[in-house]
């Protein structure tokens, strides 16, 4: 896992925290403009974004959310205050009171943002964390001028164009999605049809939780999670991936995360999570 920073780790990783956002740097004009207009990319910066004690995250919508609406912070299940959910763990509805850094576009903090209790995480099948905040989407953008990032209800495509914007570290990666993981394991933890990145987002511990940015729609398509380390097999921070046959792969140095398109089913009006609404197939406590 692009795991929580906590001790010794952290204090290892500030040291190379002086990293300035990986932003493409922008092309050259054309002398002959193309025959038809290119496709305008999204802008993706840090707004909406929150940096958690540990990780990283973001405020989300799913596209019916209302303006009234509690509002939602998506991160990691191994980003939780409590710790690793189990193996067959699903946590749901219950309190917490964590709070959150919210960024702007620039990446400076604006506010803090607070949570009244988990809504859903699991490591199991997926390793996310949902929190329902003390404010509205309305509220939210009343005071901070702050929108929420949209959940996109469709599966990323391969080749795609994507950012993963760290709140935590105030970094953005930019690569593509290489392709799927049919089966990724890791320690006790197996999730399926993972993400898998092109090397350019080589993202670190404290990115976890990280929105998987579109660049074409600006929509959320996953959640950053995981990366192979040191080559390892199946072993904690070493994910591998297996196949439809059983077959195995390791790829060291590749990095992935979950796709998120699955929770927006789940996702009933006033923002409840419910895990009976047809096409959920999120795991049921």
């Amino acid at each position: 896992m692009n795991k929580p920073l906590t001790g010794a780790l952290l204090s290892l990783l500030l040291l190379g925290a002086a990293v300035g956002p990986a932003v493409a740097a922008p092309t050259a004009p054309t002398a002959t403009p193309p025959t038809a207009p290119a496709a305008t990319a999204a802008a993706v910066d840090f707004a909406g974004t929150v940096a958690l004690s540990n990780c990283s995250g973001s405020v989300v919508r799913a596209p019916g959310s209302g303006p009234n609406d509690l509002a939602l912070v998506l991160s990691n299940g191994h980003c939780l205050e409590s710790g690793f959910p189990a193996a067959g763990e699903v946590v749901k509805d219950r309190p917490s009171s964590r709070s959150f850094s919210l960024l702007n576009s620039a990446g400076s903090k604006v506010g803090t943002l607070r949570a009244s209790k988990v809504a859903y995480a699991t490591m199991t099948d997926t390793d996310i964390s949902i929190y329902q905040l003390t404010r509205t989407y309305a509220q939210i953008q009343s005071q901070y001028g702050i929108t929420a990032l949209t959940l996109d209800g469709a599966r990323p495509t391969q080749g795609s164009a994507i950012k993963v914007v760290s709140g935590y570290w105030k970094r953005i990666y930019s690569c593509t999605v290489d392709g799927f993981a049919y089966r990724l394991k890791e320690g006790d933890w197996t999730w399926k049809d993972s993400v898998r990145y092109t090397s350019a987002c080589n993202t670190i511990g404290g990115t976890s939780g990280s929105p998987v940015i579109d660049t074409a729609t600006g929509k959320v398509v996953a959640v950053n999670n995981t990366g192979n380390e040191d080559g390892a097999r199946c072993t904690v921070n070493n994910p591998c991936e297996v196949d439809q046959n059983g077959n195995m792969t390791v790829r060291q140095g590749i990095n992935y995360a979950q796709q998120t398109y699955i929770v927006v089913p789940c996702i009933a009006p006033g923002n409840k999570i419910d895990l009976n609404r047809p096409g959920c197939t999120l795991p049921k406590p």
